[in-house]
């Protein structure tokens, strides 16, 4: 799984590890921020959340124009410099006044621009990687790893907000409005390492910057079919096509931070005990993770690799019965349940990898529009999970959020176990196929709309939170109608996209 890749994949992917970390602290207690500083009702701090979840993806539009005309490495370095800035003003406590709104508001802005710079410009240098034969039947598999990879840093944030805020009341005495700030904090940290990686290793992926290479990338393109303008234009249109669908996908994907924290707070039980209590604490997920990948070692290798792949095994294994043993009743935290995300993203990664080379294998390996129709398709049942399931709870408190309910956490968890199949259908393939259609002039731009498209379906995020106070029915049940409404969509034109993939 791992063999047979470019080793700039690891550095780019290690750098955006490293930035993803800081950004997912953040946004893992964003939303509770804003109420419990400001005294936000769930719709105001919802419309501030989503508002700036869409100016994170729309400046990559503006991010690529960038880059396209001075060079992707200096947009990324600028980037993470405007980013640090923002995070250090984020991490000031100003208290809840007008100052302290234009302030967060500078903040947010601050950190929306430099994730525009940084963010799509780095996967187009990961998708450039792969414009060399050597390693071309490898992109799909290459952006499924840098998937993976990135959510190692957002697997671990939950938990470093949680625990960097506890230690702020519990040690210095702050306030619990005064100790999201000390969340923020870490996110300038994480830049920092982010940087020292990107440059420590650039040797690693230099060759794709030169402009000897983007040059002779230019020159192959217009001396081919692929790069005259009825073909431009066609590969533009489906590409706006694919980002038309994927607006709302991410309107039902990053509920996790709005009205599905929303529930974990108001309706699912605030203790937990036995093997649900286990699954609470991210060392025991890593643990399962280990067990995973060492199932895989142990039938991908041979002699030593499988001793190494038991003995992995073996030790996780025993970590997880040491833990069970002791284990009593654990606290329960709304924010908590956003770790369960990149810890799937993590375990099955090898699984979606290992299923689509046996199809590719075989023949049979669907193309990348008909992966993504398909990621529509499970994000609808995410939802008719969580329609079904709130049948007869009481509607929501909106405006004075109270604990209503205790459900069994594990809803949720199989909830974001199903947006995660959903989200490996669709967004690592999604950004894979921009990089193969796109054309070379447009590239940068065409990697930046794919951002632009997210940021409407984040923009799109304060729609359920405005909801949020109807019966549970009007909530789910909606997202789960557009997720399947946008299937239908794309599999209602995928001989057209299928042209081009």
């Amino acid at each position: 799984m791992f063999e047979g890749q470019p080793k700039g994949l690891w550095t780019l992917a290690l750098a955006n590890t490293g930035e993803r970390f800081g950004y997912y602290t953040m946004l893992a207690v964003f939303i509770l921020f804003l109420q419990a500083n400001f005294g936000w009702s769930s719709g105001t701090a919802g419309t501030v959340y989503s508002s700036f979840l869409a100016c994170v993806y729309f400046l990559p539009i503006i991010g690529g124009a960038a880059a396209d005309k001075w060079g992707y490495s200096k947009m990324v370095t600028i980037g993470i410099f405007i980013m640090f800035l923002g995070y250090a003003l984020l991490s000031i406590p100003m208290g809840s006044n007008m100052v302290a709104i234009a302030a967060m508001a500078a903040a947010l802005l601050l950190v929306s621009l430099g994730t525009g710079l940084f963010k799509g410009n780095l996967q187009v240098m990961v998708g450039d990687l792969y414009n060399d034969p050597l390693y071309a039947d490898k992109r799909d598999a290459g952006f499924s790893l840098f998937y993976m990879l990135i959510n190692v840093g957002a697997m671990f944030a939950p938990t470093a907000a949680i625990g960097i805020m506890k230690w702020a009341q519990e040690s210095l005495g702050v306030s619990e409005a005064d100790s999201y700030h000390f969340a923020f904090a870490v996110a300038c940290v994480s830049l920092i390492v982010s940087i020292g990686i990107y440059y420590t290793f650039k040797s690693t992926f230099a060759h794709v910057l030169t402009p000897a290479v983007k040059v002779k990338a230019a020159n192959a393109s217009a001396g081919s079919s692929a790069d005259d303008a009825d073909d431009t234009k066609e590969r533009i249109v489906c590409l706006c096509l694919v980002f038309a669908v994927v607006i709302f996908f991410w309107m039902a994907f990053h509920q996790n931070g709005a009205t599905l924290t929303y529930f974990a707070r108001d309706f699912v039980a605030t203790s937990a005990t036995g093997v649900t209590a286990m699954e609470m604490d991210v060392t025991n997920l890593v643990a399962c993770i280990f067990i995973v990948y060492g199932l895989f070692g142990l039938f991908q290798n041979k002699g030593k690799g499988q001793i190494i792949s038991i003995a992995l095994i073996g030790a996780a294994v025993a970590y997880l019965v040491y833990k069970f043993q002791s284990v009593g009743e654990v606290e329960v935290n709304a924010p908590i349940f956003q770790q369960f995300n990149p810890c799937f993203v993590i375990a099955l990664t090898p699984v979606s990898i290992a299923l689509f080379g046996w199809l590719n294998k075989k023949g049979k390996e669907p193309k990348a529009p008909v992966k993504i129709g398909l990621g529509m398709l499970v994000a609808a049942v995410a939802y008719l999970l969580m329609t079904t399931s709130t049948l007869g709870l009481p509607a929501p408190n909106a405006a004075n959020p109270e604990h209503l309910a205790d459900m069994n956490p594990n809803l949720l968890v199989s909830t974001y176990l199903i947006l995660t199949f959903a989200e490996l259908l669709l967004s690592p393939i999604g950004i894979s196929f921009v990089t193969k259609v796109a054309p070379e002039k447009y590239k940068g731009v065409m990697m930046g709309l794919w951002f632009g498209a997210t940021a409407v379906g984040n923009f799109l995020v304060a729609i359920p939170t405005m909801l949020w106070g109807n019966d549970h029915y009007v909530v789910w049940g909606t997202l789960m109608a557009i997720c399947l409404v946008a299937a239908l969509f794309i599999f209602s034109i995928i001989k057209k996209l299928n042209k081009v993939a």
